[in-house]
This record gives structure tokens, C-alpha cells and sequence, in this order.
């Protein structure tokens, strides 16, 4: 383990009553009222926004009453309202903009309107088209009355909005944990945070595994993986649910003697350790380590809780995406040869690599096929689609072929055969083939197409 690794003299748990919100409750209770700040993560495939606990609090919308379409704030915004930010967002993306802002009144719970700012970035594929916005709302209410559209921002809540909005920006591209990691830990992700490093670690079955060691000599051996209930600052911020700002050494070595042993020469005067929740769960902590700095500014504090909270987002899209590949991937690779054949008088090689995009596995495949009197046959296909789908009909596909083939057909009867078969399966999908048979006494090769490249 290393500076990261939880626990301490626990905080007080969080003693939110039952059916109040459970995690959210005490998320929300600590620190919405203070720093009224969130991000959103707007998919625009599928039509889901995901809105971390700021964001729900900004709106003033329990987590229950919102759902991932964003028809569902329509009780919070008003009609003219809705109406103008949907005319500049949808102008936005076609007029080929990286970015928007705007200032709008929310109708909260209690009839109230406020005044709410939010700015979203728009991601594109290499086509220009729009895919993603990323970005934050925050209660502007202090900034702007209800006769001035907008007054001059504080500094600080300035500074807060810019850095938590270059975060999210950046890790917006982050696909997989290490990414996220990489984004964080390089130079200029430290000086989002003024920290010198940082140690992070995920929750998983009831243990946190350390995944960001910090500085170099900051790993405790034997503390790769440790319990939530021990005593480190990461165990007791994934305990708690609530952040832990040590002020000084004396702090830490006060808070945390069984640590701070193995990382006192560091030079560490003051950490920040952040918990990781998404969509009410913890999933792990994040440590920040400073070597030139003691104690921590309320703006401070509210800066680093807005940044964890766009981070534990970005962490939890990226362990979906690691847990969707590895599930698609496996189901292709069950369903294609597991090993190639000894062909006597042939030497065969054979490479596939799958795309890495989530769930978009696909139906590519290839065979090999020993066939009687010195044959062999090559099958290379594609069903259409890139997903679960497809890579069922490939395999029903790759099965019939292998059949037809070993049955003695000519390549035109495997292949005309095998259209049959698809035509007569329950699907949609069409499929592109070419099979070919090669006599290898005599060097004679039959090769069929359907629809294949060349």
C-alpha cells in the first residue's frame, strides 16, 4: 500500500434515517449546501444524461425522481426556458461549436426560482459529428438577480467552475481506469489539483485495491489490497462517505500512526483524501499528497469535492467499459477456433484483433477445415451489426459452414447451402463470406464469394 490506503480514527458515520437517501443523503447533507455544484454526462446515442449528486442537488431533484432522460427536469425548468436551452444547444451542435454556456431559472421544491449556469463541451468523432456533451450546472443565484441576466462572477467561484470544467473535459476522453489514472497523474492533471501526487484506489468485494501508488517510496508493502475497516485514510473516507483533510504532519502522524512511518520522509505536509461515489456507491478513494502547502481553504475543500465527484464519473464509465469488452471479447473468442489444425503439406497462420469499443464486438470470423484426400478449406465472414447479435449468428454460421464443408460439397454448394441456412434463422442480419478450398497435391484452389472483399 501507499499513502492511500485508508482508515485512522473513523469520523462519525453518517446517521441518515431510512428512506431519506441513504449514501446520497449524506453526500448531499455534508456538502450540497455549501458548494451547489455538479456535472452531467449527456450521451447523445441513446439520449441518457447522467447527473452526478451536485448536479441532482443544483435541480433540486431527488435521485429517485430522475431517471437519465432529461424530459424528466421538465418539472424543474420552465417551458420558455427549456425551450431557449434547447434552441442553443441544438444550434450549437449544428453550427459545428466545441462549447456552450447559459444562465437559466429553475423552479425548485419550494416554488423558489434560481438563478442556474451551466457550460457543456461538446465531443465529436473524427467526422464532426456530435456525440457526448460533458459539463457543469452550479446555483448562480449569488451572480445574477432576477432583472441582470448575469453580474460580476467571484474569483474564486470563477476558478472553481474552470478547473472542475477543464477536468471533466479532460477525462472525457479517458476510456479505460489506467486512462483516467494517466489523465490525473501526468503534470498537468497535478496542477488541476496543486497537488505534487496522488494514490487512488477502487473498491472491489469489500477490499480497496490500490491502483495509484503515489510518489516513488510511498508504496507499503503487504497493503496492495486492504480491508474497508482499516486504519488508513482511504478506508475511513470509503467508510464514512466523507472527505478527510489532513492539515499538517502532525495530523497525519497524529491520525494515522500506522502509516505514517513508512511515508514521513517524503516530505508530505497535507493530503486530501476524496471518496469516489457514483450513482449513490462509493467505488473507491482518491488521495491527493501535497509537499508545499498545510491546511485547507473553504474554497478548497468545496474545489476538491466537485473534482472527486467528476472523477468517481469518469472512473465509473471507464470500469463499464473495461467489464463490457472483456464480456464481449470472450463471448467472440468462445465462438471462433479455439486452435488452428496441422495441416500436412500446409503451414497456416492466423491473426484476429478485435476493435476495442465497449460491447461492439461483431460477427468477424474465420475456420480452418481439414477435408478428405489432401483438402483444406479457409472460411473468412462477417455478419452484419457489432453486437451480442451478430456474434450469435456468426457462430450458428460458422458451425453449418464447417458441416456442409466436411460433408464432401463443392465450395458453390457450401456456400449456396449456408444462404439457406441464414435465410431460414429467425434474424435480420445479412452476412458477407468467402470460402475457399485449396487441393494441395495439386495446388488447384476453388474460392467462392459472397459479398466478401476481395
Amino acid at each position: 500500500m501507499s499513502a492511500g490506503s485508508g482508515g485512522g480514527e473513523a469520523a462519525d458515520r453518517c446517521r441518515c434515517e431510512p428512506g431519506t437517501g441513504g449514501v446520497s443523503c449524506c453526500f448531499l447533507r455534508d456538502f450540497g449546501t455549501e458548494f451547489r455544484m455538479g456535472s452531467f454526462d449527456w450521451d447523445l446515442d441513446t439520449g441518457v444524461m447522467d447527473l452526478d449528486a451536485g448536479a441532482l442537488l443544483v435541480f433540486d431533484v431527488h435521485p429517485e425522481e430522475y431517471d437519465g432522460d432529461p424530459a424528466s427536469l421538465s418539472s424543474r425548468v420552465a417551458p420558455d426556458e427549456g425551450h431557449r436551452l434547447d434552441t442553443m444547444v441544438t444550434h450549437a451542435l449544428k453550427d459545428g461549436s466545441d462549447h456552450y454556456g447559459a444562465y437559466f431559472r429553475v423552479r425548485l421544491r419550494n416554488g423558489h426560482p434560481q438563478w442556474t449556469h451551466t457550460q457543456g463541451l461538446i465531443q465529436r468523432d473524427g467526422t464532426g459529428r456530435p456525440r457526448r456533451i460533458v459539463g457543469i450546472v452550479r446555483d448562480a443565484s449569488e451572480e445574477v438577480s432576477e432583472h441582470a441576466a448575469r453580474l460580476g462572477l467571484d474569483e474564486g467561484r470563477r476558478k472553481r467552475t474552470s478547473v472542475v470544467e477543464g477536468t471533466t473535459a479532460a477525462l472525457a476522453h479517458a476510456r479505460t481506469v489506467q486512462d483516467v489514472i494517466d489523465l490525473l497523474n501526468d503534470s498537468h492533471g497535478l496542477e488541476y489539483f496543486g497537488a505534487t501526487s496522488l494514490v487512488m484506489g477502487l473498491l472491489e468485494a469489500g477490499r480497496i485495491h490500490l491502483v495509484a501508488e503515489g510518489p516513488d517510496g510511498a508504496f507499503v508493502p503487504g497493503t496492495r489490497f486492504t480491508r474497508v475497516d482499516e486504519p488508513y485514510p482511504m478506508s475511513e473516507v470509503v467508510r464514512t462517505l466523507t472527505p478527510r483533510f489532513i492539515e499538517s504532519r502532525q495530523d497525519f502522524a497524529d491520525s494515522y500512526p500506522v502509516l505514517w512511518p513508512h511515508i514521513s520522509g517524503l516530505g508530505i505536509t497535507s493530503a486530501a483524501y476524496l471518496p469516489l461515489i457514483a450513482q449513490a456507491r462509493p467505488i473507491g478513494a482518491l488521495g491527493l499528497l501535497y509537499n508545499d502547502k498545510t491546511g485547507f481553504s473553504a474554497d478548497e475543500r468545496n474545489l476538491l469535492v466537485a473534482l472527486g465527484s467528476s472523477i468517481a464519473q469518469s472512473l465509473q464509465r471507464a470500469m463499464l467499459y473495461e467489464q463490457e469488452h472483456d464480456l464481449a471479447e470472450g463471448l467472440q473468442q468462445a465462438m471462433l477456433p479455439r486452435r488452428i489444425p496441422d495441416v500436412p503439406g500446409a503451414q497456416i497462420a492466423v491473426r484476429y484483433r478485435s476493435a476495442r469499443l465497449g460491447r461492439d464486438i461483431g460477427g468477424d470470423w474465420y475456420d480452418v477445415i481439414p477435408l478428405p484426400g489432401g483438402r483444406v478449406g479457409a472460411v473468412i465472414g462477417d455478419v452484419q451489426g457489432h453486437d451480442t447479435h451478430a456474434a450469435a449468428v456468426m457462430g450458428q454460421l460458422r458451425i453449418v459452414l464447417r458441416a456442409y464443408a466436411a460433408e464432401g460439397h463443392t465450395p458453390a454448394t457450401v456456400m449456396a447451402r449456408a444462404s439457406v441456412f441464414l435465410h431460414e434463422l429467425d434474424t435480420d442480419r445479412f452476412a458477407t463470406c468467402t470460402y475457399a478450398e485449396a487441393d494441395l497435391a495439386t495446388g488447384v484452389v476453388q474460392v467462392v464469394r459472397a459479398g466478401h472483399v476481395d
